[in-house]
């Protein structure tokens, strides 16, 4: 019996407020030694990051993986596009998905999982202003109930 460990490095929390999550897909990152050097201090930010399928292959970009503070040179580009690792069976269902109109492949969080970097990547829709405004009312409202249950 194996036990898995996580550590979670970031989580962009802006995917869902800004999209309806349908599935999320484990995919291994192919990295650089400097790149996973810095993730290991912290350094990734996912905001404004996304997913393509290009050929086959999926491919995050706008992922930014500051650069190493130790390494002088041969240093990594913090935003260059990077492969991501899936299944091939997993890959041909994402790209029949992406082609219906409206879903697009969002990176939800990057973690290590027994020593490896892993990436969720989720698969989703885009919400509307309208939407955004009720989900936000309905936490709002939850977080009301919440507070008069722990008052009385």
């Amino acid at each position: 019996m194996t036990s898995e460990h996580k550590k979670i490095l970031t989580e962009n929390r802006k995917a869902r407020h800004n999209y309806f999550i349908d599935d999320e897909y484990e995919a291994g990152m192919v990295l650089v030694g400097t790149e996973v050097k810095s993730l290991r201090i912290g350094r990734v930010n996912l905001k404004d990051s996304y997913a393509k399928i290009k050929n086959g292959e999926v491919f995050v970009h706008q992922m930014h993986i500051g650069r190493y503070p130790f390494a002088h040179y041969d240093n990594h580009d913090p935003l260059r596009p990077r492969k991501l690792l899936l299944h091939n069976h997993e890959i041909k269902k994402l790209i029949g998905k992406v082609q219906e109109k409206g879903y697009s492949l969002i990176p939800v969080r990057v973690y290590f999982k027994n020593g490896k970097v892993k990436m969720s990547l989720a698969l989703a829709r885009g919400k509307r202003k309208y939407d955004k405004r009720e989900s936000i009312r309905n936490r709002d409202e939850k977080r009301d109930m919440e507070r008069s249950l722990k008052d009385t």
